[in-house]
């Protein structure tokens, strides 16, 4: 069972921060952004309400995640070392630091539950509860990697706390923003609030993210000494990532702050009620993103730290180069033959029939999807030209390309882990369990046969009204958080990291496809096919980096 802690882990750690910026977001929205005390924004008790409940119910949820990452370790620890971990680890700072956040938040929350929500216009219980937000956001310093330095310490723990401050309240907001959307959508609250909270989260959301930038750039110098070990670490490449990430985000901001600018000065606002919102939906699958990226980088020792285990950039780069796919496979029986000395933990023999096997999964899945996403982007084409136009009576069946995605799944159920079921000896259940890394497979090779039946249906069946369509994007934005933490293992081998540079830019790659096929169905035209081509395009690159993957041999 310990694959599985390992891996809820990870997942459990960006839940914490998702409900960390709905409590400290949601506090700032309201202090900053709603305040409801001046009568004359026309508030009603709906909106108030539901920003409270996010608030207090975001509270709770954060001091059960807390709660239960506790009992994670636990179990991990008891798992590893065959013994229960007490009384040692009750004098941890990670131990106590989390018992004292957990009830720091249930009182915060208590808070807001008894007092904000029945004195929604109180400036008073607003600000209260601010104030008692204080130690609850104290006590995360002693939960990040700052608190275990010897160097620096002090200041580091206090910028660590800045970061998380400015994060949580950009990304709080945008929760809020959604909120705010749903309920205007709903008719429960004032049509002209939704251009007023867009111009006052804009003013709000800069000074959030320059106190981002702020705080994030000495915690990376302090942490990041070379450029080798920002491109080659898990630290350096999940900070690359944070990055990447946030410049999405950014770049749908700065869309938004366009529309706000256009509706204050031309008075039309078209754009603030067809574009902004959706605009602001995909801002929230990049940032939801984000979270567990970062939560990823907290299990992550800094690369200052690494200096032996870091790979130089040249090897980074060497892992994206164009290289013939390999398309004949080691035979099974090789494979086992080489399993016992590739695990060994003394004198471990390199498996050459191992390392040829996942290259010839991955080269073959890459075949797969650019294949099948060459036909996509075909179908996106109306009319080919003249000399190809004989070829146009077949564009129609290019909306077929998701079949692709369910011969993938078959193709993976079989050849993902061949050392377990249903090719290898180790049963369904014990390698499910007893590896973080085959239960991911196991999920990703489900979610691939799954998102090609659903999206198959949903471009052939032609219904307005239907739901459907919008799964696709969402397994595509679920299939990306997984490979952004998939087994960042701490102190890993070089040749392990140099095979999860690809695994996390093939994450991104895999956000891009669920923002681009999101807005290709919320969107108007021209934006609604440049946001679908996007969309196929990134599934393009994903397959390109599959077809020239190559693990290292040593």
């Amino acid at each position: 069972m310990a694959g599985i802690a390992d891996f809820l882990d990870s997942l459990i750690g960006g839940f914490d921060l998702i409900c960390f910026s709905l409590v400290i977001g949601g506090l700032f929205w309201g202090l900053f952004v709603l305040r409801p005390w001046n009568n004359q924004n026309g508030y009603n008790a709906v909106l108030l309400q539901k920003t409270i409940t996010l608030i207090y119910k975001g509270g709770f949820l954060l001091a059960a995640a807390q709660l239960f990452k506790i009992i994670l370790k636990i179990w991990l620890m008891t798992a590893v070392l065959d013994r229960w971990p007490f009384p040692e680890f009750a004098g941890t700072a990670q131990f106590i630091g989390g018992v004292i956040r957990t009830l720091l938040t249930v009182f915060l929350a208590g808070y807001c539950y008894q007092y904000l929500s029945k004195n929604p216009f109180s400036r008073t219980h607003w600000v209260t509860a601010v104030v008692v937000a204080i130690p609850m956001i104290i006590s995360g310093a002693w939960l990040v990697h700052a608190a275990g330095r010897f160097d620096n310490r002090l200041v580091l723990m206090s910028l660590t706390v800045i970061h998380q401050l400015a994060a949580a309240a950009w990304i709080g907001g945008i929760f809020q923003l959604v909120n705010l959307w749903l309920l205007k959508q709903s008719k429960l609250v004032p049509a002209e609030l939704w251009p007023l909270m867009l111009r006052r989260f804009s003013k709000f959301g800069i000074a959030s993210v320059a106190m981002i930038l702020i705080s994030g750039l000495p915690i990376a110098l302090q942490y990041i000494d070379t450029w080798n070990g920002l491109v080659g670490t898990g630290y350096g490449n999940l900070l690359m990532v944070k990055i990447t990430l946030l410049s999405l985000a950014l770049g749908f901001a700065w869309l938004n702050k366009s529309a706000v600018f256009e509706n204050g000065v031309s008075g039309n606002s078209y754009a603030l009620n067809n574009r902004v919102p959706y605009y602001i939906e995909a801002e929230t699958f990049v940032l939801i993103t984000l979270l567990f990226t970062a939560a990823s980088l907290a299990s992550q020792p800094p690369a200052i730290d690494i200096p032996t285990l870091t790979a130089s950039w040249q090897e980074v780069l060497n892992t994206f180069s164009p290289q013939i796919p390999q398309t004949s496979s080691p035979s099974h029986i090789a494979l086992i033959a080489g399993e016992a000395g590739r695990v060994a933990i003394i004198d471990q023999v390199p498996s050459i029939a191992a390392t040829e096997w996942s290259n010839y999964n991955h080269n073959i899945a890459g075949i797969f999807l650019t294949t099948m996403s060459f036909f996509a982007m075909l179908s996106y084409i109306k009319h080919l030209p003249s000399a190809f136009s004989a070829f146009d009576k077949y564009l129609p069946l290019t909306r077929y390309w998701p079949l692709g995605f369910v011969f993938l799944g078959i193709f993976l159920f079989f050849r993902s882990d061949a050392e377990t079921w249903p090719l290898g000896p180790i049963g369904f259940w014990e390698s499910t369990f007893n590896n973080g890394e085959v239960l991911q497979h196991r999920i990703a090779t489900l979610l691939v046969f799954v998102l090609g039946i659903i999206e198959l249906s949903a471009r052939l069946t032609k219904n307005p009204g239907s739901k459907l369509p919008f799964v696709f994007p969402l397994l595509a934005a679920f299939g990306g958080l997984m490979l952004l933490t998939h087994s960042h293992v701490g102190f890993q081998a070089k040749s392990t990291f140099l095979i999860q540079v690809g695994h996390t830019t093939m994450g991104i790659f895999s956000l891009i496809l669920a923002c681009g096929r999101w807005l290709e169905l919320k969107l108007d035209k021209p934006g609604k096919e440049i946001a679908g081509f996007i969309s196929v395009a990134a599934l393009f690159q994903i397959g390109i980096i599959l077809m020239f993957y190559r693990e290292p041999l040593y």
